[in-house]
This record gives structure tokens, sequence and C-alpha cells, in this order.
């Protein structure tokens, strides 16, 4: 018979343990037996049990005090408390010391295995749910703090994934605020060379002769001041990964430098002859569209096609709105950590302002807000008046600025998603009438049923508070709609 858990019966009367042994193991349950308390925490302490059911009223130690010991060997056991006597008094005691429920003499068979079958899967639904946090943390630290369960994340962990052990060049585009730095830590975190230097360039922040010595180093009297030799960055990143931030602002002639790094693995000093060599992992990002660039000759063709070996895109935050409860979540922990304010949650209607905000500034800009409402909240609550002006008053609607990723863009879905969410929030704003929301979109109600209908919008009621607040399947949920 397939066994449904693992069960401790604890009861200083023969006949007691017996009955319970017999029912219990009728139900599929696997059943160990104690006449005593200290019998009972013995074999707690050599075997894993999904519930226990101990006796209230035993000679030397209690039902009660065992139930305060049981919790310190494991305080999710469910343990069940049978008494003969079902007072009010015993109830409470037992309830506040963490009892999962009681059971009073003379019992049902059938009300004894309903609670019995409640407590193992309490017990099993909090396994679950600690197996998927220790799930979460691993794949959070193997990406090295990214968080995303969209689908357009998961494709970028895809990548990640099968591109981070080779040792090609990967190229990071994506608007600024998307996290393009961490996905670089994140391929490195996960390559074989994660043991190594991870070197972060800031390609735009340094004159030429400057970043040219900050990447390769200069001899002795290269330029004035070049009082002593110096190494540069690649020496630091060999063996390793050196990332490129915003790597379109690199000039032309580092650019030459650089891509001989790349083809040939070796370069020189500033002011130098000595040809050096090194093994180093380029990883590159930018906001800018290079191939725009190289139309324009102000990046080189051949660097642009050996940057472009690999390119993992990194969506805007507006366009996976599903990821901002979760990164909300994510910032509220780590500011609430860092001031003391570790309780801390966003109401529903916060986390409204948040889903309907189209983020220009994309994650960054939501840290920046999450940050603002947990230093500025006196509470435990993070409702609306804490989120700033300009993402309260944000039109529920507008047309968002749209970066095309180098592989292309379905022209259709992007109409087809704008005209969908035009309709959806003026639908919202109508109060769910599609003649008022017709009169709006200065388009026909014939015609607008038609489109509510082709794009199935208010097929699905809206979540709870208390569902939304925990999971947002859409950023404009659908309004109930009426004719008139």
């Amino acid at each position: 018979m397939r066994r449904n858990g693992s069960i401790l019966v604890v009861d200083d009367e023969e006949i007691m343990r017996e009955i319970l042994d017999a029912l219990l193991a009728r139900a599929g349950y696997h059943v160990r037996l104690a006449s005593s308390a200290e019998e009972g925490l013995e074999l707690a302490r050599s075997f894993p049990f999904d519930a226990a059911i101990v006796d209230v009223m035993m000679p030397g130690m209690d039902g009660l005090a065992m139930l305060e010991e049981l919790k310190k060997l494991d305080d999710e056991l469910p343990v069940l408390m049978v008494t003969a006597f079902a007072s009010v008094e015993t109830a409470i005691s037992a309830m506040k010391l963490g009892a999962f429920d009681y059971i009073t003499k003379p019992f049902k068979n059938d009300e004894v295995l309903i609670v019995v079958r409640n407590a193992v899967e309490r017990r099993q639904l909090m396994a679950e749910n600690t197996a998927l946090r220790q799930n979460l943390q691993a794949q959070y630290q193997k990406f090295a703090g990214i968080i995303g369960r969209s689908p357009r994340m998961k494709q970028v962990f895809d990548l990640i994934i099968q591109a981070a052990p080779s040792r090609s060049t990967i190229l990071i585009t994506g608007e600024s605020g998307t996290g393009k730095e961490l996905v670089a830590r994140a391929i490195h975190s996960n390559s074989p060379r994660a043991d190594r230097s991870f070197v972060t360039v800031n390609s735009g922040n340094l004159p030429p002769d400057l970043l040219e010595s900050t990447l390769f180093g200069h001899v002795k009297g290269a330029f004035t001041g070049a009082i002593y030799p110096k190494k540069g960055l690649c020496d630091l990143a060999d063996k390793g990964s050196i990332f490129f931030d915003e790597i379109g602002n690199i000039p032309p002639d580092t650019q030459a430098k650089l891509l001989r790094v790349m083809q040939e693995r070796e370069f020189m000093r500033l002011g130098g002859m000595e040809t050096i060599k090194v093994d180093v992992r380029i990883i590159a990002a930018t906001n800018c569209d290079l191939r725009t660039m190289v139309e324009g000759g102000r990046f080189r063709e051949d660097l642009y096609y050996r940057l472009h070996v690999i390119n993992i895109y990194l969506p805007p935050l507006r366009e996976r709105k599903d990821d901002i409860p979760y990164l909300a979540q994510h910032f509220l922990e780590k500011y609430g950590a860092e001031n003391n304010k570790a309780t801390l949650d966003l109401t529903a209607d916060a986390l409204d302002l948040l889903m309907e905000y189209d983020w220009p500034g994309n994650v960054r800009e939501l840290e920046n807000v999450v940050e603002r409402a947990v230093v500025l909240s006196s509470g435990a609550h993070i409702g609306p008046d804490l989120i700033p002006d300009h993402v309260r008053s944000a039109p529920m609607f507008h047309i968002p600025k749209f970066v095309v990723p180098p592989e292309g863009i379905s022209f259709k879905d992007v109409i087809t998603n704008v005209e969908k969410r035009l309709i959806e929030s003026t639908l919202e704003a109508a109060g769910g009438v599609q003649k008022k929301a017709a009169e709006l979109l200065k388009i026909k109600p014939t015609t607008l049923n038609e489109m509510i209908k082709r794009y199935e919008i208010g097929t699905r009621r809206r979540k709870s508070t208390t569902d939304e607040s925990a999971s947002r399947s859409r950023p404009f949920p659908a309004a109930e709609l009426t004719r008139e």
C-alpha cells in the first residue's frame, strides 16, 4: 500500500495506541508508537515525521510539555493533541504552544483521518515551499541577482546558460537601466573563468589617452607625468573577463587597438613597442544602435562584427511588466534590511500604480522609487502616498519609446500590442462602458465591440485585491464591460 506519510503516536494507554495504529495504517500512513513523552521524543530525534499525535494527560512529562520539546526539534512539525477533557482552556493552551489542532476522546475515526490528512498536507506544502525558495535563491545567485520570471527574461536566462561556457564575445543591448552589467556578471559567473577577475571599463568617461593607458597600461615617459611604468586593466583581466560598458563611446583609435586584442589576443602598452599576449573574454554593452553608428562612420564595421558574435537583448521594463511585483519585492527586502524595516509590504493600490507606469528609466528607476518609499515609510505598509508624484500622475496610456533590437521586431505585433493597451486603458477610464469608450476613442461603438472581441478583452474577470498584489497577469487588467 502506498504510504501517505509518517505519523508519530504518543499515548500512555495501550488500547488507544492500538486503535490509532490500526486506523492510520489502513489509511496508508506509516506509524510509530511511543508509550511516553520521553520515548516519543527519542523517536522524533531519530526519525523524520510528517505529523505527531500526542495525548495531553500522561504520567511524567505531559503532552503540553512534550509539544514544547517537539517544537524545539522541528518547529514546522504539525502536532495534534488528544485529550479526554474537552475543555476550552486545554485547547487554548495547546494552540498557544503551537499545536496544529486537537482531538477529543471519544473521537470519530473519520474526524481523526481528516485532521491528520490536513496536518500532513500542510507539512508537505511547507516542504515544497521551502524547496521552491531554495531553488529561487539558487537561481538568483546563479544569475547574479537578475530577477525575472516573464517569458522575455527566461529567454535571456537561456542565452546566458548557453553562451557562458564558451569563450565567444558577447554583446548585450538594451536601454539604460535594464541591468546590462548584471547580465555581464552572470555570464562571467557561469563561465569557466568564474574564479578569475571580472573587470569593468566605463568606456565613455575617460579621454582617449587616459582610456588607452587605463586599458593597456603605459611605459615610463609615455606622456607627461608617466614617471613609472604601469600595467592596465587588460593585465588584470588576463584569464578572466573584461566588460566594456557603453562600448559605442570608445574613440576610433582605441577601437582599432581593441580589435587587435580580440583578433590577435595581444596589445602594446601606451608608448611601448613590446607585444604582450593576453587571454581575456570580451563582454560589451550598449544602449545605442551600433549598426547605425557604423553607417554614420562613428564605429568600426570590423569591430562591430567581432562584437556581434552572440547578442543578448535586454527588454525594457515596460515590455515585461509581469516582473514588476517580483522586482518590487526584491527591492523592498533589500532596502528594508538596510533601513531596519524588514516587514514592509506594498498595498494593492501602490502596486497598481507601479504596474501602470511605463518606467522610462527601467529597473534602475523602479529601484529608486522603492528605495525612496522604504526610507520615507513610517508603518508596515507602503501605500500610494509613498509613490512619487510623477509615477502617480502618469497618464494611463502613452505611446512608449520603442528600441528595435538587432534581430528586428514584428511591426504588426507592436501595433497590435499598442492598440490593445489603448482599448484596455480607455475602457478602464470609461468605467467599462463601451459606448463612452468609443466616444473617447472617436470610433463607432460597433467597431470598438469588434476589436474587444478580437483581442478577447474582458473575458477574464479581475482578480481580488489580495490576488492582484501577489500575481499580476498583465499590466492593464480588463474592466467589467457593459454596452451602455
